[in-house]
Protein backbone atom coordinates (compact mmCIF):
# COMPACT_ATOMS: atom_id res chain seq x y z
CA UNK A 1 0.00 0.00 0.00
CA UNK A 2 3.12 2.45 1.24
CA UNK A 3 4.67 1.45 -2.71
CA UNK A 4 1.33 2.26 -4.27
CA UNK A 5 1.23 5.97 -2.58
CA UNK A 6 4.95 6.46 -3.26
CA UNK A 7 4.12 5.83 -6.85
CA UNK A 8 1.26 8.03 -6.90
CA UNK A 9 3.30 10.93 -5.51
CA UNK A 10 6.05 10.69 -7.99
CA UNK A 11 3.22 11.19 -10.71
CA UNK A 12 2.17 14.44 -9.46
CA UNK A 13 5.45 15.45 -8.96
CA UNK A 14 6.26 14.92 -12.93
CA UNK A 15 2.80 15.91 -14.07
CA UNK A 16 3.51 19.75 -12.36
CA UNK A 17 7.34 19.26 -13.92
CA UNK A 18 5.81 18.39 -17.41
CA UNK A 19 2.95 21.33 -17.15
CA UNK A 20 5.68 24.00 -15.39
CA UNK A 21 7.91 23.44 -18.60
CA UNK A 22 5.21 24.14 -21.35
CA UNK A 23 4.10 26.84 -19.13
CA UNK A 24 7.54 28.44 -18.92
CA UNK A 25 7.88 27.69 -23.12
CA UNK A 26 4.56 29.07 -23.52
CA UNK A 27 6.07 31.60 -21.75
CA UNK A 28 8.99 32.53 -23.43
CA UNK A 29 7.12 31.93 -26.96
CA UNK A 30 4.55 34.68 -26.24
CA UNK A 31 7.16 37.08 -24.49
CA UNK A 32 9.52 36.69 -27.37
CA UNK A 33 6.97 37.94 -30.13
CA UNK A 34 6.24 40.92 -28.40
CA UNK A 35 10.10 41.15 -27.03
CA UNK A 36 11.69 44.32 -30.02
CA UNK A 37 14.92 42.76 -31.71
CA UNK A 38 17.96 44.94 -31.23
CA UNK A 39 19.34 46.08 -34.69
CA UNK A 40 20.91 48.13 -36.61
CA UNK A 41 20.05 50.31 -39.31
CA UNK A 42 20.88 51.83 -42.23
CA UNK A 43 19.62 54.71 -45.17
CA UNK A 44 18.89 53.72 -48.66
CA UNK A 45 21.71 55.67 -50.71
CA UNK A 46 22.93 56.36 -54.10
CA UNK A 47 26.99 55.16 -54.93
CA UNK A 48 28.88 53.63 -57.23
CA UNK A 49 29.70 50.32 -57.54
CA UNK A 50 32.60 48.65 -58.90
CA UNK A 51 32.17 44.26 -58.70
CA UNK A 52 35.11 42.32 -58.77
CA UNK A 53 36.30 39.12 -59.00
CA UNK A 54 39.27 37.53 -56.72
CA UNK A 55 41.48 34.98 -58.21
CA UNK A 56 44.88 33.82 -57.15
CA UNK A 57 47.83 31.87 -59.58
CA UNK A 58 51.45 32.82 -60.64
CA UNK A 59 53.78 35.81 -61.90
CA UNK A 60 54.76 34.36 -65.87
CA UNK A 61 57.19 35.62 -68.58
CA UNK A 62 54.65 36.31 -71.28
CA UNK A 63 57.64 35.25 -73.40
CA UNK A 64 59.68 32.21 -72.74
CA UNK A 65 61.19 29.41 -74.69
CA UNK A 66 62.23 25.87 -73.57
CA UNK A 67 65.26 24.45 -74.98
CA UNK A 68 65.45 20.75 -76.26
CA UNK A 69 68.26 19.12 -78.42
CA UNK A 70 66.91 18.09 -81.96
CA UNK A 71 69.41 15.64 -81.66
CA UNK A 72 71.19 13.45 -78.78
CA UNK A 73 74.87 13.36 -77.98
CA UNK A 74 77.09 14.32 -75.32
CA UNK A 75 77.29 18.39 -74.30
CA UNK A 76 80.95 19.37 -75.22
CA UNK A 77 80.42 22.89 -74.58
CA UNK A 78 77.73 25.35 -72.11
CA UNK A 79 79.21 28.56 -72.00
CA UNK A 80 76.08 29.97 -70.51
CA UNK A 81 74.99 29.79 -66.49
CA UNK A 82 71.53 30.51 -65.00
CA UNK A 83 70.33 33.72 -64.33
CA UNK A 84 72.84 34.92 -67.71
CA UNK A 85 71.24 37.64 -70.26
CA UNK A 86 71.30 36.10 -73.62
CA UNK A 87 71.23 37.50 -77.10
CA UNK A 88 69.27 36.09 -80.20
CA UNK A 89 71.28 34.02 -81.73
CA UNK A 90 74.07 33.41 -79.21
CA UNK A 91 75.57 29.94 -78.78
CA UNK A 92 74.18 27.99 -75.95
CA UNK A 93 75.30 25.13 -76.11
CA UNK A 94 77.11 22.51 -78.43
CA UNK A 95 76.55 18.94 -78.76
CA UNK A 96 79.84 16.74 -79.73
CA UNK A 97 79.00 16.53 -83.78
CA UNK A 98 81.73 13.54 -84.93
CA UNK A 99 78.58 10.88 -85.15
CA UNK A 100 76.74 13.80 -87.17
CA UNK A 101 80.07 14.45 -89.53
CA UNK A 102 80.33 10.59 -90.08
CA UNK A 103 77.15 10.69 -91.39
CA UNK A 104 77.17 13.61 -93.65
CA UNK A 105 80.25 12.47 -95.13
CA UNK A 106 78.31 8.78 -95.67
CA UNK A 107 76.04 10.36 -97.12
CA UNK A 108 78.21 12.34 -99.53
CA UNK A 109 79.89 9.34 -100.66
CA UNK A 110 76.51 7.59 -101.24
CA UNK A 111 75.08 11.12 -103.43
CA UNK A 112 78.39 10.89 -105.71
CA UNK A 113 78.37 7.01 -106.20
CA UNK A 114 74.66 7.70 -107.20
CA UNK A 115 76.08 10.10 -109.70
CA UNK A 116 78.22 8.44 -111.10
CA UNK A 117 75.68 5.27 -111.38
CA UNK A 118 73.44 8.39 -113.48
CA UNK A 119 76.37 8.39 -115.97
CA UNK A 120 76.96 4.62 -116.41
CA UNK A 121 73.11 4.32 -116.89
CA UNK A 122 73.02 7.40 -119.56
CA UNK A 123 75.86 5.61 -121.15
CA UNK A 124 73.65 2.82 -121.82
CA UNK A 125 71.34 4.22 -122.62
CA UNK A 126 72.73 5.55 -125.42
CA UNK A 127 74.61 2.09 -126.27
CA UNK A 128 70.75 0.78 -125.94
CA UNK A 129 69.18 3.51 -128.29
CA UNK A 130 71.88 2.74 -131.20
CA UNK A 131 71.48 -0.18 -131.60
CA UNK A 132 67.66 0.01 -131.81
CA UNK A 133 67.68 2.38 -134.44
CA UNK A 134 70.51 0.17 -136.17
CA UNK A 135 68.27 -2.91 -136.14
CA UNK A 136 64.89 -0.85 -136.92
CA UNK A 137 66.93 0.21 -140.35
CA UNK A 138 67.64 -3.75 -140.81
CA UNK A 139 64.31 -4.80 -139.91
CA UNK A 140 62.49 -2.95 -142.11
CA UNK A 141 64.64 -4.04 -145.11
CA UNK A 142 63.30 -7.56 -143.88
CA UNK A 143 66.89 -8.35 -143.02
CA UNK A 144 66.43 -8.95 -139.64
CA UNK A 145 63.71 -11.00 -137.77
CA UNK A 146 61.00 -9.58 -135.50
CA UNK A 147 61.92 -11.47 -132.60
CA UNK A 148 65.61 -9.80 -132.97
CA UNK A 149 64.09 -6.40 -133.24
CA UNK A 150 62.40 -6.74 -130.17
CA UNK A 151 65.26 -7.89 -128.07
CA UNK A 152 66.75 -4.68 -128.57
CA UNK A 153 63.92 -3.23 -127.90
CA UNK A 154 63.99 -4.49 -124.28
CA UNK A 155 66.77 -3.62 -123.93
CA UNK A 156 66.61 0.15 -124.68
CA UNK A 157 63.53 0.24 -122.58
CA UNK A 158 65.28 -1.93 -119.60
CA UNK A 159 68.18 1.09 -120.03
CA UNK A 160 65.43 3.66 -120.08
CA UNK A 161 64.50 2.34 -116.46
CA UNK A 162 67.93 2.00 -115.02
CA UNK A 163 68.84 6.02 -116.03
CA UNK A 164 65.30 6.62 -113.98
CA UNK A 165 66.25 4.45 -111.06
CA UNK A 166 69.72 6.02 -111.20
CA UNK A 167 68.03 9.55 -111.27
CA UNK A 168 65.73 8.72 -108.31
CA UNK A 169 68.89 7.15 -106.32
CA UNK A 170 70.58 10.00 -106.54
CA UNK A 171 67.54 12.48 -105.42
CA UNK A 172 67.22 9.86 -102.44
CA UNK A 173 71.04 10.40 -101.76
CA UNK A 174 70.62 14.37 -101.91
CA UNK A 175 67.55 14.12 -99.25
CA UNK A 176 70.00 12.70 -97.17
CA UNK A 177 72.98 14.64 -97.66
CA UNK A 178 70.68 17.42 -97.07
CA UNK A 179 69.47 15.92 -93.49
CA UNK A 180 72.66 14.97 -92.23
CA UNK A 181 73.56 18.35 -92.94
CA UNK A 182 70.71 19.82 -91.04
CA UNK A 183 71.24 17.19 -87.81
CA UNK A 184 74.79 18.65 -87.84
CA UNK A 185 73.63 22.12 -87.71
CA UNK A 186 71.19 21.23 -84.68
CA UNK A 187 74.35 19.83 -82.77
CA UNK A 188 75.17 23.85 -82.20
CA UNK A 189 72.14 25.75 -80.50
CA UNK A 190 72.00 29.61 -80.47
CA UNK A 191 69.15 31.29 -78.36
CA UNK A 192 65.60 31.70 -80.26
CA UNK A 193 64.98 34.88 -78.54
CA UNK A 194 66.86 37.45 -76.45
CA UNK A 195 66.32 36.78 -72.75
CA UNK A 196 67.18 35.55 -69.50
CA UNK A 197 68.20 32.06 -68.28
CA UNK A 198 65.71 31.75 -65.59
CA UNK A 199 66.50 27.57 -65.36
CA UNK A 200 69.33 25.59 -66.34
CA UNK A 201 68.80 21.96 -66.07
CA UNK A 202 71.83 20.38 -67.91
CA UNK A 203 75.46 20.76 -67.25
CA UNK A 204 78.59 20.02 -69.51
CA UNK A 205 79.48 16.46 -70.43
CA UNK A 206 75.82 15.13 -69.54
CA UNK A 207 74.41 13.06 -72.46
CA UNK A 208 70.71 14.50 -73.52
CA UNK A 209 68.36 12.77 -75.90
CA UNK A 210 66.98 14.38 -79.27
CA UNK A 211 63.36 15.18 -79.83
CA UNK A 212 62.92 13.02 -82.88
CA UNK A 213 61.46 10.05 -81.17
CA UNK A 214 60.21 11.30 -77.83
CA UNK A 215 60.14 14.44 -75.71
CA UNK A 216 63.43 15.08 -75.74
CA UNK A 217 65.88 16.72 -72.86
CA UNK A 218 65.00 19.76 -71.16
CA UNK A 219 67.93 21.86 -71.02
CA UNK A 220 67.05 25.28 -70.22
CA UNK A 221 64.37 27.89 -70.02
CA UNK A 222 64.95 31.39 -71.48
CA UNK A 223 62.36 34.19 -71.00
CA UNK A 224 62.04 37.62 -71.84
CA UNK A 225 61.88 39.07 -68.23
CA UNK A 226 60.37 42.66 -69.49
CA UNK A 227 56.46 41.67 -70.40
CA UNK A 228 55.18 39.62 -67.18
CA UNK A 229 52.21 38.60 -67.06
CA UNK A 230 50.12 36.85 -64.01
CA UNK A 231 48.28 33.84 -64.90
CA UNK A 232 45.18 33.23 -62.60
CA UNK A 233 42.39 30.89 -62.36
CA UNK A 234 38.51 31.94 -62.76
CA UNK A 235 35.61 29.51 -61.45
CA UNK A 236 33.31 29.09 -64.48
CA UNK A 237 30.57 31.06 -62.69
CA UNK A 238 32.74 33.83 -62.57
CA UNK A 239 34.58 33.26 -66.06
CA UNK A 240 31.77 34.95 -67.91
CA UNK A 241 32.28 38.44 -65.67
CA UNK A 242 35.80 38.40 -67.35
CA UNK A 243 36.45 39.85 -70.99
CA UNK A 244 39.53 41.41 -72.75
CA UNK A 245 40.92 44.65 -71.62
CA UNK A 246 39.54 44.49 -68.16
CA UNK A 247 41.48 46.46 -65.34
CA UNK A 248 43.29 44.40 -62.77
CA UNK A 249 44.76 44.93 -59.79
CA UNK A 250 47.75 42.64 -59.03
CA UNK A 251 48.93 41.52 -55.70
CA UNK A 252 51.84 39.87 -55.83
CA UNK A 253 53.19 38.26 -51.95
CA UNK A 254 56.68 39.55 -52.26
CA UNK A 255 55.41 43.26 -52.98
CA UNK A 256 53.25 43.46 -49.38
CA UNK A 257 51.46 47.04 -49.93
CA UNK A 258 52.48 47.55 -53.58
CA UNK A 259 49.82 47.07 -56.04
CA UNK A 260 50.42 46.33 -59.47
CA UNK A 261 48.12 47.51 -62.64
CA UNK A 262 47.04 44.62 -64.73
CA UNK A 263 44.50 44.22 -68.04
CA UNK A 264 42.81 41.15 -69.43
CA UNK A 265 44.72 39.85 -72.60
CA UNK A 266 43.74 36.59 -73.00
CA UNK A 267 40.65 34.09 -71.39
CA UNK A 268 40.94 29.75 -71.75
CA UNK A 269 38.37 28.45 -74.05
CA UNK A 270 38.79 25.10 -72.42
CA UNK A 271 38.50 24.34 -68.87
CA UNK A 272 41.69 23.37 -66.89
CA UNK A 273 40.04 20.29 -65.32
CA UNK A 274 38.48 19.08 -68.64
CA UNK A 275 39.34 15.12 -69.18
CA UNK A 276 39.52 12.70 -66.71
CA UNK A 277 38.73 14.79 -63.72
CA UNK A 278 36.45 14.37 -61.06
CA UNK A 279 32.89 15.06 -61.14
CA UNK A 280 33.42 17.00 -57.69
CA UNK A 281 36.51 19.11 -58.65
CA UNK A 282 35.83 22.63 -59.00
CA UNK A 283 35.95 23.86 -62.95
CA UNK A 284 38.72 26.57 -63.78
CA UNK A 285 39.97 28.74 -66.57
CA UNK A 286 43.08 30.18 -66.93
CA UNK A 287 43.07 33.77 -67.86
CA UNK A 288 46.19 35.83 -68.50
CA UNK A 289 46.55 39.41 -67.38
CA UNK A 290 49.16 41.86 -68.69
CA UNK A 291 51.11 43.10 -66.01
CA UNK A 292 51.60 46.77 -67.03
CA UNK A 293 54.12 48.04 -64.50
CA UNK A 294 57.92 47.24 -64.92
CA UNK A 295 59.47 45.93 -62.10
CA UNK A 296 62.75 44.30 -62.54
CA UNK A 297 62.66 41.97 -58.92
CA UNK A 298 59.41 40.38 -60.68
CA UNK A 299 60.10 36.92 -60.86
CA UNK A 300 58.38 33.91 -62.85
CA UNK A 301 56.72 31.77 -60.30
CA UNK A 302 55.66 34.34 -57.80
CA UNK A 303 52.28 33.78 -56.01
CA UNK A 304 49.77 36.82 -56.90
CA UNK A 305 46.31 37.83 -56.23
CA UNK A 306 44.42 39.49 -58.82
CA UNK A 307 41.63 41.82 -58.29
CA UNK A 308 39.46 41.97 -61.82
CA UNK A 309 36.93 45.21 -62.21
CA UNK A 310 34.35 43.63 -64.35
CA UNK A 311 31.46 45.47 -63.79
CA UNK A 312 30.54 49.13 -63.17
CA UNK A 313 27.56 51.19 -61.81
CA UNK A 314 27.15 54.67 -61.48
CA UNK A 315 24.90 56.58 -58.93
CA UNK A 316 22.83 53.30 -58.27
CA UNK A 317 20.47 52.85 -55.24
CA UNK A 318 22.50 50.31 -52.23
CA UNK A 319 21.92 48.85 -49.87
CA UNK A 320 24.70 47.25 -47.62
CA UNK A 321 25.53 43.53 -48.53
CA UNK A 322 24.69 41.49 -44.98
CA UNK A 323 21.12 43.45 -45.36
CA UNK A 324 19.97 41.13 -47.85
CA UNK A 325 19.01 37.82 -47.32
CA UNK A 326 16.06 35.05 -48.13
CA UNK A 327 12.76 34.26 -47.06
CA UNK A 328 9.31 32.04 -48.38
CA UNK A 329 7.42 34.23 -50.16
CA UNK A 330 3.90 35.78 -47.95
CA UNK A 331 1.77 32.52 -47.51
CA UNK A 332 4.36 29.90 -47.67
CA UNK A 333 6.17 30.66 -44.51
CA UNK A 334 6.37 27.62 -42.02
CA UNK A 335 3.98 28.27 -38.85
CA UNK A 336 4.71 28.82 -35.35
CA UNK A 337 4.11 26.05 -33.43
CA UNK A 338 3.41 26.68 -29.90
CA UNK A 339 5.12 24.85 -27.45
CA UNK A 340 1.65 23.92 -25.42
CA UNK A 341 1.25 22.30 -29.01
CA UNK A 342 4.32 19.88 -28.58
CA UNK A 343 2.13 18.19 -25.64
CA UNK A 344 -0.76 17.12 -28.06
CA UNK A 345 -0.63 14.36 -30.57
CA UNK A 346 -0.22 15.21 -34.28
CA UNK A 347 -3.05 14.10 -36.51
CA UNK A 348 -1.19 12.02 -38.95
CA UNK A 349 -3.48 14.28 -41.84
CA UNK A 350 -1.63 16.84 -40.67
CA UNK A 351 1.75 15.63 -40.82
CA UNK A 352 1.11 14.54 -44.41
CA UNK A 353 0.12 18.38 -45.75
CA UNK A 354 3.25 19.45 -43.29
CA UNK A 355 5.26 16.96 -45.91
CA UNK A 356 3.53 18.04 -48.90
CA UNK A 357 4.53 21.97 -47.88
CA UNK A 358 8.35 21.06 -47.78
CA UNK A 359 8.36 19.69 -50.88
CA UNK A 360 6.29 21.92 -52.89
CA UNK A 361 8.86 23.54 -56.07
CA UNK A 362 6.64 26.94 -55.93
CA UNK A 363 8.00 27.19 -52.09
CA UNK A 364 11.55 28.97 -53.58
CA UNK A 365 12.71 31.43 -51.42
CA UNK A 366 13.30 35.13 -52.48
CA UNK A 367 15.48 37.58 -51.82
CA UNK A 368 14.04 40.27 -49.23
CA UNK A 369 14.90 43.05 -47.30
CA UNK A 370 13.67 44.58 -43.86
CA UNK A 371 12.47 48.06 -43.80
CA UNK A 372 12.28 49.98 -40.33
CA UNK A 373 8.89 51.79 -40.42
CA UNK A 374 7.97 53.02 -36.78
CA UNK A 375 10.38 50.45 -35.34
CA UNK A 376 8.53 47.66 -37.27
CA UNK A 377 10.07 45.45 -39.71
CA UNK A 378 8.23 45.71 -42.69
CA UNK A 379 9.63 42.77 -45.19
CA UNK A 380 9.97 43.96 -49.28
CA UNK A 381 11.11 41.41 -51.78
CA UNK A 382 13.75 42.65 -53.76
CA UNK A 383 16.36 42.60 -57.00
CA UNK A 384 19.49 42.72 -57.05
CA UNK A 385 22.06 43.85 -59.35
CA UNK A 386 26.33 43.96 -58.93
CA UNK A 387 28.12 44.41 -55.50
CA UNK A 388 31.22 45.24 -53.95
CA UNK A 389 32.94 44.13 -50.93
CA UNK A 390 30.54 46.14 -48.47
CA UNK A 391 27.31 47.15 -50.61
CA UNK A 392 24.69 45.80 -53.31
CA UNK A 393 22.79 47.28 -56.01
CA UNK A 394 19.22 47.19 -55.29
CA UNK A 395 17.50 48.07 -58.86
CA UNK A 396 13.62 47.34 -57.66
CA UNK A 397 11.76 46.81 -54.30
CA UNK A 398 13.52 49.91 -51.92
CA UNK A 399 13.40 53.82 -52.55
CA UNK A 400 16.45 56.32 -51.87
CA UNK A 401 16.20 57.56 -48.07
CA UNK A 402 14.35 54.08 -46.59
CA UNK A 403 15.89 53.14 -43.32
CA UNK A 404 16.81 49.31 -44.00
CA UNK A 405 17.89 46.85 -40.82
CA UNK A 406 21.64 46.36 -41.53
CA UNK A 407 22.62 44.58 -38.08
CA UNK A 408 24.13 41.00 -36.93
CA UNK A 409 23.83 38.17 -39.29
CA UNK A 410 21.70 36.03 -36.54
CA UNK A 411 19.15 38.88 -36.95
CA UNK A 412 18.86 39.25 -40.19
CA UNK A 413 18.99 35.82 -41.80
CA UNK A 414 17.52 33.81 -38.45
CA UNK A 415 15.32 35.96 -35.87
CA UNK A 416 13.52 38.75 -38.11
CA UNK A 417 9.98 38.04 -39.30
CA UNK A 418 7.54 40.36 -41.24
CA UNK A 419 6.14 42.58 -38.75
CA UNK A 420 8.44 41.99 -36.02
CA UNK A 421 8.99 45.08 -33.67
CA UNK A 422 12.85 45.70 -33.74
CA UNK A 423 14.95 48.34 -31.75
CA UNK A 424 17.66 50.33 -33.92
CA UNK A 425 20.58 50.55 -31.87
CA UNK A 426 24.13 52.05 -32.90
CA UNK A 427 26.57 49.70 -34.56
CA UNK A 428 29.02 48.07 -32.43
CA UNK A 429 32.76 49.85 -33.04
CA UNK A 430 34.97 47.84 -35.28
CA UNK A 431 38.86 48.40 -34.05
CA UNK A 432 37.64 51.20 -32.56
CA UNK A 433 35.51 52.90 -35.68
CA UNK A 434 31.86 53.10 -36.53
CA UNK A 435 30.04 52.03 -40.13
CA UNK A 436 29.54 55.09 -41.70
Amino acid sequence: MAKSKRSYSWLIVLVVLVLGGAGYGAFRYVKSRDMALAVQAEKVGRRSLTEIVVATGKVQPVLQVVINPEVSGEIIDLPVIEGQLVKKGELLLKIRPDNYVASRNSSVASLKSSEASIAVARANLDKAKAEMDRNRELHDQKLVSDSVFQDYQTSFEVASSQLLAALQQTEMARASVTRAEEDLLKTSIVAPIGGTVTKLKSQKGERVVGTAMMAGTEIMTIADLNAMEARVDIGEMDVVLIGKGQTAKLEVDAFRGRKFTGEVYEIANAAKSAGMASSQEAIRFEVKILIKDKEDQLRPGMSVTALIETRYRTNVLTVPIQSVTTRLPKGMEEPKKNPLAAMEPQDPREKELEEKRKNDPSRKPIEVVFIDENSVAKMRPVKRGISDDNYTEITEGVTEGQSVVSGSFKAINRELEDEKKIKVEDPKPVNGTTRP
